[in-house]
């Protein structure tokens, strides 16, 4: 984390409000240009205290296929921790425009289990502004503690794309090797996504982004139709790698290509044991079973 001390906030960061202020910083810099610089802002924030909603909890469980439990799922926590997260990335100093960004990919680290009941403090910060061949990339980290204690419990980092937005003074990698060719395998699973997926989502998430929500809302920003949010079908593939992966494991995904709804969505999830049949490591991907293009790969694996 950065060396300075985070923003204290007094509530949890409204996220329909965050977007709002969003669009209109938009606007602003459209209008009148940034001045936002190019680094990163010198802080990060902090809420303390937060504590999960059981109701809102057992939707979540319902919706991406976990078990029925008191303890948080890693993308429950995600989902948690995010508004902490966008209220950095709405900063008046943060370099990069909010609205537009694309999720790259997601590193967890999941080092306990952590019960509906605790109280949580959460801190965000971002770091590792950069280059892409598409624009310029920043990781967003979000952690986890026991209200008052110092010990991690989850840490999320989720890397971002501003496309289009070329920031002076940060180099433009170079076009990387062609990636491997897919072959398909057989699935291990079917999903059939309907046109509401993404606001049955956002409800228990909080995420409204309008790219997720309706036809015409993703149009209005530039899609042919609504997709489906990332870190749920991230978190409906670690639902389906199941309780073999434990309270410690670490997750990543990263996405390809966007799910247009509605859908249909082919899973392959393989595992690999220790020679003494203990679980070490599961990966997945998903494809679209018509065209065969990849959606998402990641894994799981014990820490």
């Amino acid at each position: 984390m950065t060396g300075a001390q985070p923003v204290i906030l007094g509530d949890m960061p409204s996220l329909s409000k965050l977007y709002v202020n969003a669009a209109a910083t938009a606007a602003r810099r459209r209008v009148l240009g940034t001045d936002a610089g190019i680094t990163l802002p010198p802080c990060g924030h902090e809420v303390r205290g937060v504590t999960a909603e059981v109701g809102n909890l057992t939707a979540y469980q319902h919706l991406v296929g976990e078990t029925a439990s008191d303890i948080l799922p890693a993308g429950f926590i995600h989902a948690l921790a995010f508004p902490v997260s966008m209220s950095v990335m709405n900063r008046d100093d943060f370099p990069l425009p909010l609205l537009g960004m694309v999720h790259l990919g997601n590193r967890v680290e999941q080092h306990g289990a952590i019960l509906f009941t605790e109280a949580l403090d959460i801190t965000s910060w971002a770091e590792n502004l950069g280059g892409h061949r598409a624009g310029t990339q920043v990781d967003i980290v979000a952690v986890v503690r026991r209200a008052g204690e110092s010990m991690v419990l989850w840490r999320g980092t989720s890397t971002y794309l501003a496309k289009g937005v070329f920031l002076p003074g940060i180099d433009k990698p170079s076009a990387p090797a062609a990636p491997a060719t897919f072959s398909a395998p057989d699935p291990t699973a079917l999903w059939q996504l309907g046109v509401d997926t993404g606001r049955a989502y956002a409800a228990v998430s909080g995420d409204f982004n309008p790219i997720h929500l309706s036809v015409l809302s993703a149009k209005a920003l530039g899609l042919r139709r609504s997709i489906a949010h990332g870190m749920y079908l991230a978190s409906r593939a670690l639902a389906d790698v199941g309780a073999v992966k434990g309270e410690s494991f670490r997750w990543d995904v990263a996405f390809e290509a966007p799910v247009f709804l509605p859908a249909r969505v082919a899973l392959d999830i393989s595992s690999v044991n220790s020679p003494s049949g203990a679980w070490l490591r599961s990966g997945y991907a998903a494809w679209n079973p018509r065209s065969g293009r990849r959606h998402f790969t990641g894994s799981v694996s014990a820490l």
